[in-house]
């Protein structure tokens, strides 16, 4: 009867959701620092110590610092989160679509995590009798950390003056939705009558290798440029013009840390302000993530930048057609492992190293996996889900919605730069943060490391699926109209259907990737290695294994974005020899083998795919 269907539903959703009524405060942050003693115990009974390369690995969520030794062991970690900022209202949101799925992140705020995770490191490992500031007592002694890499979170966007150092406003992360309708804009400025079904969203695909979505850097830069008034008059004023600066994530960090502090005066009312005369520059893996770069020049592409922001109506007021300085606000493209990218400046502990790579999150994922032959592949659980596989020096156009992509460009200690290595990758919105949705929206679960024990308390999903389309859905399909939802429910089910269920689907989006990389690529994956968080879930790895049919191996460390990172700067400035050095150290910790049956496998995966259909064309344009 209907008491016992709404008993059943209240018992799913927590009840503290209706007791948390306050408002709640601004988090405080703790930086945690984990030491790998016996590595510092051989480190300090050395005679000859080793080398180390530090690696920053800023994400979605938090930052951290690595340092790795020459061996390719990690002797620290460092991590602290940063406020996740979801507006509720906006005076720049001119449309009459509320701001949910807005996600911004602050600059300073990403900035501040970074530092703190560095200093805190020195301090730390200081306390054990290790000094690795960058001169000691002795101004003489050099630091013990040779370089520095940095790999960071793709695709988030950040603009400011570099004569001011004023941020124009909040970094835009990358699955904030408010860019669906640009990217929807930016198509029907690119489009003609005779296109072809699904093409305007290709438009510019045989360049950039990306369709045309909100997923990108340079939609974020068009939703800046249509709605930012400051940036707007800076953008048409002949004086201010040339100090405009756009970046993702890691161009932002090479900035500041290359740049140094501005004097007090400079700063009114404690206003807090980027540094000045940092390097500004990004790598080629970052680079292909905006819609502005040629992945056949490896440069950024005017008539590209003019068909994502040429129609924007900060330009019209201009007589002589001028648009985005791309010489100026956009940063110089470099090799993803470079010893000359910049010095570091910013963070004193840090002073006079060299910042000697730059990777995205997902490409130095690829890296730290030793990755580096065609048809390699890694799987990352993190925010969202990550495929990518190495496809060597030639891109691979998709047919199948996945993104063509460059993975790495390498320079050896002498400078020479070597060809750029492509990719293809399948991106998901929402794979570990569907796990947080249920901790901290519905509040089903107290902590993550629930949802093993919860998904094996039960032998099936008893034909209940979760689609996590929060905010659309992204490769393979890239339908910004679809919308999460939980089909199959009956009465029987419980609160570990739902959360299996979504465990589920993360397994289930990787192999949609999985199966498109093989259609485009014609290579059949032997095995899939994997990284992140999730890894550690043992339920959700053997399931992953069965509805692949395919080994999954995970590695020893799981750090591999900030591991990657950390090697592609040791190569730039010959800490490591070449990649076959590199790959030797990589080392397998688990692996799954598929135990499902065929048909079992069969009838889950036809159930997925009913389920996916059930999310789509939820928002139209009649709404």
């Amino acid at each position: 009867n209907h008491q016992s269907t709404i008993a059943r539903l209240a018992a799913l959703l927590n009840p503290k959701v209706l007791a948390k009524m306050t408002t709640k405060t601004k988090p405080a942050f703790e930086c945690k620092v984990t030491v790998n003693q016996s590595i510092l115990s051989s480190l300090l009974d050395s005679s000859d110590a080793s080398s180390l390369v530090g690696s920053i690995d800023q994400g979605t969520s938090s930052s951290r610092f690595l340092l790795v030794t020459s061996s390719g062991c990690m002797l620290s970690t460092a991590q602290v989160e940063f406020e996740q900022i979801f507006p509720t209202s906006s005076p720049y949101n001119t449309s009459s679509v509320s701001c949910a799925g807005w996600h911004e992140h602050d600059p300073l705020a990403i900035w501040d995590s970074v530092a703190t995770c560095i200093v805190r490191t020195i301090e730390e490992l200081a306390k054990h009798g290790l000094d690795l500031s960058s001169s000691g007592d002795d101004s003489t002694k050099p630091s013990l950390i040779k370089a520095v890499g940095i790999t960071n979170q793709r695709e988030t966007t950040v603009c400011w003056n570099d004569r001011t150092g004023r941020l124009y406003y909040n970094a835009i992360v990358w699955d904030d939705t408010r860019t669906a309708a640009v990217a929807e804009t930016i198509m029907g400025e690119n489009s003609s009558s005779e296109e072809k079904p699904g093409g305007k969203k290709d438009a510019l695909r045989s360049k950039t290798g990306l369709p045309i979505a909100s997923y990108f850097a340079g939609t974020k830069v068009r939703w800046l440029i249509d709605n930012i008034p400051q940036l707007q008059q800076d953008l048409t004023s002949s004086s201010e013009r040339a100090h405009v600066r756009f970046g993702t994530i890691d161009t932002w960090l090479v900035y500041m840390l290359t740049g140094y502090k501005r004097s007090v005066a400079e700063m009114e009312h404690n206003e807090r302000l980027a540094h000045e005369g940092g390097a500004f520059k990004t790598d080629v893996s970052n680079a292909s993530r905006w819609l502005f770069m040629n992945l056949e020049t490896m440069n950024w592409d005017e008539s590209l930048v003019n068909a994502t922001c040429g129609g924007s109506s900060c330009w019209k007021s201009k007589a002589d057609g001028e648009t985005l300085p791309v010489e100026t606000s956009l940063p110089k493209i470099v090799p993803s492992s470079d010893s000359t990218i910049g010095t570091v400046h910013g963070i004193p502990v840090l002073e006079g190293i060299a910042v000697a790579s730059i990777l995205g999150d997902q490409q130095a994922a690829l890296f730290g996996q030793s990755c580096f032959q065609p048809g390699e592949a890694k799987c990352t659980y993190g925010t969202g889900l990550f495929l990518m596989m190495n496809t060597g020096d030639k891109p691979i156009p998709s047919t199948t919605g996945l993104l063509t992509t460059v993975a790495y460009q390498l320079t050896n200690p002498s400078g020479v730069q070597q060809p750029p290595i492509y990719a293809l990758e399948g991106s998901v919105a929402f794979s570990g943060s569907t796990i947080g949705w249920l901790r901290d929206r519905v509040e089903l679960i107290d902590s993550a490391s629930e949802t093993e024990a919860l998904a094996l308390s039960i032998p099936s999903n008893d034909n209940m699926y979760l689609v996590p389309a929060f905010s659309g859905l992204f490769a393979p399909h890239w339908r910004p109209d679809a919308r999460g939802c939980m089909v199959g429910l009956t009465a029987s089910h419980t609160k570990a259907h739902i959360v299996r269920a979504a465990l589920e689907s993360s397994a289930y989006q990787a192999r949609e990737v999985f199966d498109a990389m093989v259609l485009d690529s014609n290579i059949q994956l032997k095995e899939m290695r994997v990284d992140g968080g999730a890894t550690a879930n043992k339920f959700l790895m053997q399931f992953q294994s069965d509805v692949l049919n395919t080994p999954v191996v995970r590695p020893e460390y799981l750090e591999t974005t900030g591991l990657g990172a950390a090697f592609a700067a040791g190569l730039a400035v010959g800490i490591w020899t070449d990649m076959e050095e590199v790959r030797s150290m990589w080392r397998a910790d688990k692996i799954w083998p598929p135990t499902m049956p065929a048909a079992e496998r069969d009838r889950c995966w036809k159930g997925w795919n009913k389920a996916v259909k059930r999310s789509l064309n939820w928002l139209s344009d009649e709404e």
